[in-house]
């Protein structure tokens, strides 16, 4: 196991068996391409070996950070030793940086595969620092291997290696979702749509009531959109797209997200501007909910659902059967509001510009539509949310946050 430092270079040595051992080092300058040279051999005599498990293969042949870890634009780290501990299987990094950096990072182990051992790593980036956390389901040793460049880099590079120790491993079905990016939680890439001020600064959100309401400030001029997904969704009658409910107030967004079953979910947000066409990728979000929620789904909602527009009640998009339901809704610039149900009925306006109204819902399997006219001269009416009637036991209606 070595690690080179600026003018230093130490090996710690672990032979497998009892037995004498040849240690050969090899060496060569560190801005050069050239062939290592050897330099010098040490005989080792071991009477007893102390560990019969093997490190992780490691091809980049040294452990903790590069010797030019400070040119790569990192300051230090919130672990010293080229070995971490992880008592519980999970462990935090973070890398104090000079300059804005991007990071991916490896994380291998002999019972790891590659596609479960992207489970077990969320990365952020903020201006000033990397952060990854590690879940580690196997107990042994693993190689977690970190790599950087510059926002407007073209390669990543290798500037550490670290040894993980894991004592007792975490559940498999406790592992991060599928598919997270490099950017997790707020920071650079957040920052750069426009988005501030965010209520999460950390990725990783546990909730025991099953739901959470991420926000940001926002410039005017940049819509936001969520995605929810799970890697295996096992009992829900709705896509998961429904729990999620996107509202833009003036300087503000907030994502609302609600969760079906017990679970490790991803939220995904994605952004634009007013003179863009497409959603980018901007930053996710990990929500952990182990306990037993049943959450009913948000209304459906459809393109008109835009800034300024708020669902105060209901907040459920399924209604219970012949009952009546108090609505109460913004929508900006709408000349008339009205309910689509077993009625036609028309939302009056209050004097702190909500819509409101009585409204009853009908039988089973109806489809109630909240849709608004946007001009006196127009005669169609816009559908902007629509909610399921349903029978059995009503569903909460109560503010989800």
């Amino acid at each position: 196991m070595m690690t080179v430092s600026e003018n230093n270079v130490t090996i710690k040595v672990t032979p497998p068996t009892e037995g004498l051992f040849d240690l050969l080092i090899f060496a060569r300058h560190a801005d050069s391409q050239d062939p290592y040279n050897w330099v010098c051999s040490y005989q080792i005599q071991c009477l007893e070996p102390r560990n019969k498990e093997k490190l992780p293969e490691n091809p980049f042949h040294f452990w903790g950070f590069h010797q030019k870890v400070r040119d790569f634009g990192i300051k230090e780290s919130s672990h010293k030793e080229e070995m971490l501990v992880a008592p519980q299987g999970t462990l935090l990094l973070t890398l104090q940086t000079s300059r804005p950096l991007l990071a991916t990072y490896e994380l291998v182990n002999k019972d790891l595969d590659t596609v479960l051992s992207k489970k077990c790593l969320a990365a952020q980036a903020k201006e000033e620092k990397l952060s990854c956390h590690v879940l580690c389901p196997f107990q042994g040793y693993y190689r977690l291997s970190v790599f950087v460049k510059d926002l407007g880099g073209n390669t990543f590079r290798n500037a550490a290696n670290f040894l993980i120790r894991c004592l007792k491993p975490v559940n498999q079905n406790e592992l991060f979702p599928s598919g997270l990016s490099i950017h997790c939680g707020s920071g650079i890439s957040s920052s750069s749509h426009g988005l501030s001020n965010p209520s999460h600064p950390s990725p990783i959100i546990t909730t025991k009531v099953g739901k959470c309401n991420i926000t940001f400030h926002t410039p005017t001029d940049v819509e936001v959109m969520a995605s929810l997904s799970k890697d295996k969704v096992n009992n829900t009658k709705f896509p998961l797209e429904r729990y999620v409910l996107v509202t833009h107030l003036r300087t503000k967004v907030s994502v609302c997200v609600v969760v079906p079953e017990s679970g490790i979910y991803k939220v995904a947000l994605f952004g634009r501007c007013e003179d863009q066409q497409d959603f980018v990728h901007i930053c996710d979000y990990v929500i952990r909910c182990f306990s037993d929620p049943s959450w009913p789904p948000f209304p459906r909602v459809y393109s008109l659902w835009s800034r300024g527009c708020v669902l105060l009640e209901p907040r459920t998009g399924v209604l219970q059967e012949q009952s009546w339901v108090r609505f109460r809704v913004k929508v900006p610039k709408a000349y008339q509001v009205v309910v689509l149900g077993q009625e036609k009925t028309a939302l009056q306006q209050a004097p702190n510009a909500v819509w409101e109204g009585d409204v009853f819902t009908g039988a089973e399997g109806m489809h109630v539509k909240l849709a608004a006219k946007f001009s006196q001269l127009c005669s169609s009416l816009e559908v902007i949310l629509a909610f399921e009637v349903e029978g059995g036991s009503p569903a909460p209606l109560g503010c989800s946050g």
